[in-house]
């Protein structure tokens, strides 16, 4: 408001960003223009299937825990991994029929690894802290709590992940979305939260990380630059021309994920950078690998 309005002497109005806000801008500036800035919104291309298949496993997981406790089972785990499925962007019916089941396998492995009755805090819970330029929010998959030792009870967040990568610690240490969730569950849940942890569904692996404050503030520090970032381009933007490409305050970041991008038909440089890669084509490399799908 006192940004709007020109109040000398008044605090800045804090600029609101998400994590995934804030890796887009980090990523590539003009995609954070077309995402964020344009309007109305450049068209995207089609839908990938590998997000159809972390999209199905995400679903099917928040509501395997929104069941009542008898109905958390494995076979109910399965059942809801094919309600939440969408056949959208594989290649034809068998493979999309091929990857449910693979899906559904994953997701039931994992439930069964679970304890029905440690019922979650937070289920895709949408947290949120204001910094001195920001004003933070974002939804995490899972908050859990644990004993501290001291007759206390902790925050852990839990982030799923549906890739062929394999998370590691330092992964979990170096994510600033799992630190600013942290930050998040503080200030919302007023728990103590340090603990940020990647469950990998298709090998099930847990990687965690141990934050300090220090680290948590190195993550947020982070946050702030990239953030002031888009904020000054943004109030750029606002003072050009409607007719104005606007390329020197979002220009582009040419590199591999270009061929991945939701807006690659509106940007030269991203199709000079990349191939043009088909809806299905993360999950084909993964079967002829014999390894897991770069979704998620």
């Amino acid at each position: 408001m006192t940004e709007q309005l020109g109040l000398a002497g008044m605090p800045q109005r804090l600029f609101s960003v998400t994590p995934t806000r804030l890796a887009t801008w980090h990523d590539c500036p003009r995609r954070y223009r077309m995402t964020y800035v344009d309007r109305p919104t450049p068209q995207k291309g089609p839908p990938w299937a590998h997000n159809s298949v972390g999209a199905a496993a995400h679903n099917a997981l928040r509501a395997w825990w929104d069941e009542p406790l008898p109905r958390r089972t494995v076979e109910q785990a399965g059942r809801l991994v094919e309600r939440h499925w969408r056949p959208e962007g594989f290649r034809d019916d068998a493979q999309c029929d091929s990857w449910l089941e693979r899906t559904r396998s994953q997701v039931v492995s994992y439930v069964d690894r679970l304890d029905p009755e440690d019922e979650p805090v937070g289920l895709e819970r949408t947290v949120g802290f204001p910094s001195e330029v920001l004003a933070v929010n974002g939804r995490i998959d899972r908050i859990d709590t644990r004993a501290d030792g001291d007759g206390g009870r902790r925050g852990v967040v839990v982030d799923y992940k549906t890739g062929r990568w394999v998370p590691s610690e330092a992964d979990a240490r170096s994510s600033m979305a799992l630190a600013l969730y942290a930050l998040g569950v503080r200030r919302v849940l007023r728990l103590p939260c340090d603990t940020v942890e990647l469950h990998h569904l298709p090998s099930g692996t847990v990687a965690a990380a141990q934050h300090t404050e220090e680290s948590l503030l190195r993550h947020l520090r982070r946050a702030e630059q990239i953030g002031a970032e888009a904020r000054d381009a943004e109030r750029s933007a606002r003072d050009r021309s409607a007719d104005d490409p606007m390329d020197d305050v979002f220009p582009a970041n040419p590199g591999p994920l270009c061929s991945w991008c939701d807006f690659r038909a509106h940007c030269p440089a991203g199709q000079a950078a990349s191939p043009t890669r088909r809806s299905w084509e993360s999950l084909t490399t993964q079967e002829s690998a014999g390894s897991d799908p770069a979704a998620g």
